[in-house]
């Protein structure tokens, strides 16, 4: 019995361009042309494969990332998309209608938790927020009317882990569809190996990692992706958060390293969270014991592709924060900035930037503490080097004190 390795998945997967080329012929066109009239009718209808209709339905560019998505998740099949939230919002709004009811983590990404708390109640789709972690209370959020459970693997910004297997055994007992948000964990983590019925990215992220290019995917069967592409009632087609062929070209091409940036990116994550915690300072990375969800994590993951590139640490203020993230930008170990995945080391505040849209009250009921700096730790060729430079800027400043003032 072989062992599914996502990259495996994707390395396997073979694309000749038109005239012989290594990479796949982009296809630049909004719309293409038929030898019947018929087929037309019957691509229409869906019942024609590899017919193409109208870019906003489907490109061959856009197929071929949907296809190696979909062989990374180990899914049927994807569907690519403008965004993360371009894939985000299509997902729920097919799965849920009018009156239904969704069970969500508390911690997630501002932009998701702004659509379930403030843009789905206009449609008659309520959401709870509940501490994902703690499956009792996850099971009594429940309710006749709840149709999907959402998290994130890892979630944004507090890097809390989800046990999917206990959810997905949650979602089935309930009859209802576990949505996964695999952003911070791509390779790290498989939730579709785990039980989770839908796998979404953001591609803008890791899996692009050139910081040059939004988008995203919606991972699942070929049923549900049908669905969401239907001319009729498809979320997908019907909102149009189309994604640029070229676009999907240049991201397919970067998805064929993500396996060795993976890699780098939680090797070097790992050195910094034991140094910085060892340094006395309060680190959350999942790779560390002292992580509450340490054990769920590890009994997860493919280990080959460690424990992610995110980690954050607590400086005891905002204005703390800033004076340390701006020391660190200015001695040219990373950018103060939000997204993640970059090959350069980005770090923020997330109370005040990508967690912005949710209310301080419930950010400080979660944990969520002004000093916090989220980092999406870079691919630095000496960490040691990186690190050293950073606990200068942290002593320099007062965080951490300095061998000589500690004597």
């Amino acid at each position: 019995m072989s062992i599914f390795n996502p990259a495996d998945e994707i390395q396997d997967l073979q694309y000749f361009g038109e005239f012989g080329g290594v990479n796949p012929s982009i296809s630049d066109s909004s719309t293409y042309t038929f030898l019947s009239a018929k087929t037309m009718f019957d691509t229409f209808e869906g019942n024609t494969d590899g017919c193409y209709l109208y870019s906003r339905h489907s490109t061959p560019s856009n197929l071929h990332l949907g296809e190696a998505l979909a062989a990374m998740e180990g899914t049927e099949t994807a569907n690519v998309a403008a965004s993360g939230m371009g894939a985000i919002t299509p997902t729920i709004l097919q799965l849920c209608q009018a009156g239904d009811h969704i069970v969500s983590s508390r911690t997630i990404y501002g932009g998701t938790y702004a659509f379930l708390k403030n843009f789905a109640p206009r449609l008659n789709i309520q959401t709870s927020f509940v501490d994902i972690t703690k499956l009792a209370i996850v099971e009594a959020a429940i309710n006749e009317n709840t149709k999907v459970l959402y998290c994130e693997t890892v979630s944004n910004p507090l890097l809390e882990v989800a046990d999917l297997e206990a959810l997905a055994a949650l979602a089935k007992k309930h009859n209802l569809k576990l949505v996964v948000d695999n952003t911070f964990s791509p390779l790290s983590i498989s939730p579709a190996k785990l039980g989770a019925d839908v796998i979404i990215h953001s591609l803008t992220k890791f899996i692009n990692g050139s910081s040059d290019t939004v988008g995203g995917v919606t991972c699942g069967t070929q049923d549900f992706i049908d669905s969401l592409r239907n001319v009729n009632d498809g979320a997908s087609m019907l909102l149009g958060p189309t994604m640029d062929s070229l676009r999907a070209s240049s991201v397919l091409k970067n998805l064929r390293t993500l396996h060795i940036r993976i890699k780098q990116h939680s090797t070097n994550a790992m050195y910094l969270a034991k140094k910085f915690e060892a340094d006395g300072l309060k680190t959350v990375y999942p790779g560390l014991t002292s992580h509450p969800s340490h054990e769920v994590y590890t009994k997860m993951m493919n280990p080959e592709y460690g424990y992610g590139g995110m980690l954050t640490i607590d400086v005891g203020s905002l204005d703390k924060a800033n004076e340390l993230m701006e020391l660190m930008q200015n001695r040219n170990l990373g950018y103060l900035a939000v997204s993640l995945g970059f090959y350069k080391t980005l770090f923020s505040a997330p109370g005040t930037s990508t967690s912005s849209e949710i209310p301080l009250e419930e950010q400080k009921d979660m944990g969520l503490t002004d000093g916090l700096i989220r980092f999406s730790i870079g691919l630095d060729n000496n960490i040691e080097r990186t690190y050293l430079a950073m606990k200068s800027c942290m002593e320099e400043i007062g965080i951490l004190k300095t061998e000589a003032s500690a004597l």
